[in-house]
């Protein structure tokens, strides 16, 4: 498996939360964001956006959605 070095931001609370948890299972702080990942496939799995979109479909009730979305939108130029 290829692995690339990626740079994130996280608040200093997550990092001493991350820093904690690496000194009581003993792993790194990156080992741990690897967990987390792997966690998150897990429960979010591939499928993840495609469930979401058809648990939620039909929930719109509120006429046109893409009317609505064009003039909501037109308000943030102003």
């Amino acid at each position: 498996m290829k692995t690339e070095r990626t740079i994130i931001t996280i608040s200093e609370q997550d990092k001493r939360w991350l820093a904690a948890y690496g000194g009581v299972h003993g792993v790194s702080m990156a080992e741990a964001v690897r967990r987390g990942i792997a966690c998150l496939k897990v429960t979010e799995g591939p499928d993840a956006y495609r469930r979401l979109v058809r648990e939620t479909a039909g929930i719109w009730k509120k006429g046109d959605g893409l009317h609505y979305q064009k003039k909501i939108r037109s308000e943030w130029g102003r």
